[in-house]
């Protein structure tokens, strides 16, 4: 069994440079709008706090986490973005202290949990290292919400591998959401990293594939960019449809970004 360690480094410290981009923010950036149609900095900050919450009752509280899904149930169409606008109206100082408790809470359990332990979930349950790997990137792409309404360009690094992996791996589950087989064969994927190094998954002879920047990748499977201001390129009549639906969050297909310049 892998040590899930790494990763949960990984996103203690992508989580803190978030939290550096934010500890000092007025109360008027704060409230500055995020690409996504009507959040707020806070709206993000808020998301993280309440998802990190919720992450954190799968692990030590099932009986409370199964409450939070019955109440997704029920109101599918609106229970994430209550959570944030709830979140979104405390004061600022109030919010940040909130998320970094959770955060802090919920590293915790992640390390004090038995290795191989799995935990319930929206979608199928989860070891503590996909729960992390999860978390990560959520606060990635966020992140980049909050970024881009500060004005801020964050430097890629090698922790986006977490991101790879699940935007490789979700790749059935995006053409199911839409309705779509999934295909029959894999795809051979490989992407440069921040670093430099190649990250390859699938087979080196498979006739659909994917290759480019591995944020390239990132941006696209997180829904963060279009997939013509992107430098990928797909082989494949399948490996081009994925890029028109990937994505890694859970629920139901998202709307995806416009093209730059595109009337929003």
């Amino acid at each position: 069994m892998s040590d899930p360690t790494p990763v949960f480094d990984d996103l203690r410290e992508e989580s803190e440079e978030l939290d550096r981009l934010v500890a000092e923010l007025s109360p008027e950036q704060w409230a500055l709008a995020t690409p996504a149609p009507g959040w707020s900095v806070a709206h993000q900050i808020a998301h993280l706090a309440w998802t990190d919450h919720s992450a954190l009752l799968a692990v030590t509280d099932a009986e409370a986490f199964h409450t939070l899904v019955e109440k997704a149930l029920a109101t599918p169409g609106s229970f994430v973005d209550e959570g944030a606008e709830e979140g979104a109206a405390l004061p600022p100082a109030e919010l940040l202290a909130r998320w970094r408790a959770r955060r802090t809470a919920l590293d915790t359990a992640l390390r004090e949990a038995p290795h191989g332990t799995k935990f319930p979930w929206y979608g199928p349950p989860m070891s503590g290292a996909s729960m992390a790997t999860a978390r990560l990137m959520e606060t990635w792409a966020h992140g980049l919400d909050v970024a881009e309404a500060l004005g801020v360009v964050r430097t890629p690094t090698d922790r986006l591998r977490h991101v790879v992996w699940i935007g490789v791996r979700t790749r059935d589950f995006a053409f199911g959401v839409h309705g779509l087989p999934a295909p029959p064969d894999p795809f051979r994927v490989e992407l440069v990293s921040p670093s430099g190094e190649v990250w390859a998954y699938g087979p080196e002879d498979a006739p659909q594939r994917v290759t480019g920047p591995a944020l390239d990748f990132c941006l696209l499977v997180a829904q963060r960019a279009h997939r013509s201001d992107l430098a990928l390129r797909a082989e494949g009549p399948d490996a081009d449809r994925w890029f028109d639906i990937a994505q890694v969050f859970a629920g139901p297909p998202g709307a995806g970004r416009a093209p730059k310049g595109a009337a929003r």
